[in-house]
């Protein structure tokens, strides 16, 4: 395949990409790492919503690098004795303000969660760790696009769904 795939959790992050281009695989990165798979495209491109774990963030970023933050790597050394790296460092266009994305299954929405990740990255997210670990085992270039879609705070979860029209047609923007 000759072309980018595009991938979204949710179909609603964004419209207007031809269906053939575009992979919805669900929340969460379980549900992404079972649904990529089948032809390599040229580029795996990740477009969706993430929480801001710094205050005063919006609009579209580009992730310069992206972690787990629910795994700890530095418990794994410890246990096998050998390192094990828990982040993934990615190219940019230098088109677009980059930022460090955390990844983890789960959607924040609590300040003592937020203060405890923002120590390793600015935005949140459920499934962009899991499309650059894809892409580096299959030696594919990873562009990972994030629109801020709430505070990742006790009102996040209460204010997504609102931001999807929004953040869709920021990121459309962006990909153009």
């Amino acid at each position: 395949m000759n072309t980018p795939l595009y991938i979204v959790a949710d179909p609603a992050e964004i419209s207007g990409i031809e269906r053939d281009s575009l992979l919805v695989t669900r929340v969460g990165t379980l549900n992404c790492a079972a649904r990529i798979h089948g032809n390599l495209p040229s580029r795996l491109v990740n477009v969706g919503t993430a929480g801001a774990l710094v205050d005063g963030l919006s609009g579209v970023f580009e992730i310069s690098h992206v972690l787990k933050h629910d795994f700890s790597s530095d418990t794994i050394a410890a246990i096998t004795g050998r390192p094990y790296p828990n982040g993934i460092d990615l190219d940019v266009s230098g088109l677009l303000p980059t930022a460090r994305l955390a990844t983890g299954d789960s959607f924040i929405s609590d300040s003592v969660s937020r203060e405890r990740i923002s120590r390793q990255a600015s935005l949140v997210d459920m499934e962009g760790y899991v499309v650059a670990l894809a892409g580096q085992r299959f030696g594919i270039p990873v562009t990972l696009l994030k629109d801020v879609s709430d505070n990742a705070d006790d009102k996040a979860a209460g204010t997504w769904t609102d931001a999807l029209p929004a953040s869709s047609r920021r990121l459309m923007e962006a990909l153009e």
